[in-house]
């Protein structure tokens, strides 16, 4: 595909995207950028099928639908086929400048839309997509044509960064690739005051295997084990782990101390940072092989100027300071979680030394405004330069 001329860069730039859902409540992310990115933005959504609407978008929506269908019998390539198909004729309508696929196992229902129609497509991975197994194993020859074809990747921690980089090698030129967190919105968080706070911790994420919650139990109860009966953990989130939570709770003794809110507003989430001592996160790597990509609470924990308990998994290194920031741990030590739970709770005015450093060191590197502003710098050197070079945020 040949670069632009200076009349089309002129031009607005037309923006298409495609994104899997953009309804689930996991996918406040993919809400976020499409608001922020300021182009002529179509989306189209494979969960979306308007009865009387757009034509393309019912067909599209539709073709998502019989892709699962034939992906789950193993009929893979396929599976492909007909999303492929709708989606050139998509790209022949909307005639964007750019595509956006949102995550790996989308865009590869997508990808032939760059050989039928020139157009240059970037794909951004966000965590199991570029971990799981499911993903990896099944998806590995779809993977390696797809980081083929398209102009660019973005990816959430330099971990992701290294497997995609691993499946390029058979790429003619590097895979141009940003590493670029999601950030946190500083117009919900902010405000919190550590050492003032009562010992409140909080974890926030869905209740699965990746974020550890139960381990998040076990730490906090250890924890909890011979210190005042004030201490307390919050537990935003639903999810397949939720009931048995509750369980381990009640057979850890911790029940009277542990409260769980299910599934909470932005809004609310942010409040209950600003009551909080501290923020927990006990990510691991899913039986599965599942990782985070580079959690989003951390991030808006620290804005809000909370210290974080995390481990060393994923990106979460890349955001948290240990010493500086907040305190880690290895995947799976609860016990060494337990013991940064207990530092803090005696230690209100380390919490508070933390997160004061937290919420600058994110503030400068970690808002959504940081990754809109990378994201939109990659997208319009796709524009103008089919083969853009490596590039990371600077340090």
């Amino acid at each position: 595909m040949s670069a632009p001329s200076a009349e089309q860069r002129q031009k607005p730039l037309k923006l298409l995207v495609f994104v899997p859902s953009r309804r689930a409540p996991s996918e406040t992310f993919i809400r976020a950028n499409l608001r922020a990115l300021p182009y002529a933005t179509s989306v189209y959504c494979g969960d979306e099928r308007p009865w009387g609407g757009p034509p393309l978008r019912l067909a599209f929506g539709l073709a998502i639908l019989v892709s699962k269908v034939l992906d789950r019998a193993g009929w893979q390539r396929l599976a492909n086929w007909l999303p492929s198909r709708m989606a050139i004729a998509i790209c022949r309508q909307e005639r964007p400048d750019v595509v956006l696929a949102e995550f790996g196992f989308h865009a590869v229902r997508v990808m032939d839309l760059v050989p039928a129609t020139g157009l240059p497509l970037i794909v951004h991975f966000r965590g199991a997509d570029a971990s799981s197994r499911l993903y990896l194993e099944r998806l590995g020859p779809q993977y390696r044509r797809l980081l083929q074809l398209c102009s660019a990747v973005v990816v959430k921690s330099q971990p992701m960064a290294n497997t995609l980089r691993s499946l390029a090698l058979e790429r003619a030129t590097p895979l141009p690739l940003l590493i670029s967190p999601s950030g946190a919105d500083p117009d919900h968080f902010g405000g919190s005051d550590p050492a003032a706070a009562a010992p409140l911790f909080l974890a926030v994420g869905r209740f699965v295997a990746k974020k550890g919650p139960l381990l998040t139990l076990e730490a906090f109860a250890r924890a909890a084990r011979g210190r005042c009966s004030d201490l307390r953990l919050v537990m935003v989130g639903a999810g397949p782990l939720l009931a048995e939570a509750r369980q381990r709770a009640r057979a850890l003794g911790v029940e009277g101390q542990v409260l769980f809110t299910g599934l909470q507003t932005p809004e609310q989430v942010a409040g209950w940072m600003r009551r909080s001592r501290c923020f927990l996160q006990h990510s691991l790597t899913g039986p599965d092989g599942d990782q985070e990509g580079s959690p989003v609470a951390v991030m808006e924990a620290q804005l809000s100027g909370l210290p974080v308990v995390a481990t060393r998994h994923a990106g979460i290194p890349e955001v948290v300071l240990e010493g500086t920031t907040g305190l880690l741990v290895e995947e799976g030590d609860w016990e060494g979680m337990a013991r940064a739970i207990g530092l803090l709770a005696d230690d209100p005015s380390l919490a508070a030394q933390l997160g004061r450093a937290g919420r600058a060191r994110c503030a400068a590197r970690f808002t959504v405004a940081h990754h809109i502003k990378q994201l939109m710098a990659l997208i319009e050197r796709v524009r103008s330069d089919p083969s853009p070079s490596d590039t990371r945020p600077a340090p």
